[in-house]
């Protein structure tokens, strides 16, 4: 489903999303293609879902016109030997 549809059918609501595809741009990802997993009445109960999300699932909210998320590498020098 695209991010335009979502929008359309649940119009300024958070939403539980499975992202399908996407591209990269500089170092944000772009979401094209998403599929639904539930609309989320609180902005608190958002907040949890958010926080339990993991991999390709991600909590939006469909007053925002495209799904971009910023793209951080990790850094540090952990479990390296020199």
């Amino acid at each position: 489903m695209k991010w335009e549809d979502v929008c359309r059918l649940y119009p300024d609501q958070y939403v539980k999303l499975n992202v399908l595809d996407f591209y990269l741009e500089d170092d944000k990802k772009i979401v094209t293609d998403v599929a639904l997993i539930n609309v989320i009445e609180d902005s608190k109960l958002a907040t949890r879902e958010l926080l339990k999300s993991k991999g390709n699932t991600i909590v939006y909210h469909t007053g925002s016109e495209k799904i971009v998320i910023e793209v951080r590498n990790p850094t540090g020098l952990r479990g390296m030997r020199l």
